[in-house]
């Protein structure tokens, strides 16, 4: 149920990124007029506006504006990746954090991410250790995309959970065989 409900906390932060990465590549489109194509062909004439020379009312060119619409989609999608492993992490996961790029428009974009996740065992409690590495392994599958390293903590989960329930199980064959002792 706790897992469900963390992945439907992903498909969700996913689904908003997804319309922002969406909306960033159709301002870029909005962004390159027909007028504006031709006269940045042309080159500059004297008289001309920033617009009629190709660049828009930032000052930017075309090759900036498309670096932007760049940086813009890569932030989004960062965003997105990172939010998936914080909201399914929960209480495991900690905050993302950002490295980010200056743009040719002097905005800041996030290029890259990283959420810490506490994967260890939890001390002489075999069934709990389960339960944690299940919610750790969705987390770091939880982006659309999950990179090496989400696959490698996905692998350290299931490694940390196939030990724990082996450790149940021998806590458990110990408490049966301590029951049956008493009964003799």
């Amino acid at each position: 149920m706790i897992l469900a409900r963390q992945r439907e906390i992903a498909d969700h932060v996913a689904a908003q990124a997804n319309v922002a990465t969406r909306e960033a590549r159709e301002n870029r489109v909005d962004q390159v007029r027909p007028a504006e194509r031709s006269a940045a062909s042309n080159g500059p004439r004297l008289g001309q506006s920033g617009s009629e020379r190709g660049t828009d009312a930032r000052g930017l060119s075309q090759a900036e504006q498309d670096q932007v619409a760049d940086l813009k989609a890569r932030d989004a999608e960062v965003r997105r990746h990172e939010q998936a492993h914080a909201a399914v992490g929960g209480q495991y996961a900690g905050s993302p954090s950002y490295t980010y790029q200056t743009g040719p428009d002097g905005q800041r974009y996030a290029i890259g991410g990283a959420v810490s996740i506490d994967a260890s065992p939890v001390p002489d409690d075999p069934a709990a250790t389960i339960a944690k590495m299940e919610v750790v392994k969705a987390a770091a599958l939880a982006p659309a995309e999950p990179s090496a390293a989400d696959r490698q903590v996905a692998s350290l989960a299931d490694a940390q959970r196939a030990q724990a329930i082996a450790d149940l199980a021998t806590v458990r064959a110990v408490e049966r065989a301590d029951a049956l002792d008493q009964r003799l």
